[in-house]
C-alpha cells in the first residue's frame, strides 16, 4: 500500500514561553521553548508535529529550513 503526505510551511519561534503548534490552513506557526542550539528546537519542532498529526516522529521530515524559522515540513500519512 503506497503511503501519502502532506507538506506544511512552518514558521518557527524560539526560546517561547510555552510549546504549542497553531495550525491555519497548510501553514503552523510552531512556538518552541527550546534554543535554535545544536537541532534542539528542530527536535521539539518534529515533536510536536508528530504528536499533532497523530504519527511517529521517523514520519516527520524538515525538508527545507533546517537553519532558519520558516520550514517545510512532510508528514507521512
Amino acid at each position: 500500500m503506497a503511503s501519502s503526505h502532506k507538506i506544511l510551511f512552518v514558521t518557527v519561534k524560539p526560546l517561547s514561553s510555552k510549546s504549542e503548534l497553531i495550525q491555519k490552513n497548510r501553514e503552523l506557526k510552531a512556538y518552541l521553548k527550546s534554543p535554535p542550539i545544536d537541532g534542539k528546537a528542530n527536535e521539539e519542532l518534529i515533536y510536536l508535529v508528530s504528536k499533532q498529526f497523530n504519527v511517529k516522529k521517523t514520519d516527520v521530515k524538515i525538508i527545507s529550513g533546517k537553519t532558519s524559522k520558516k520550514k517545510l515540513i512532510r508528514i507521512l500519512t
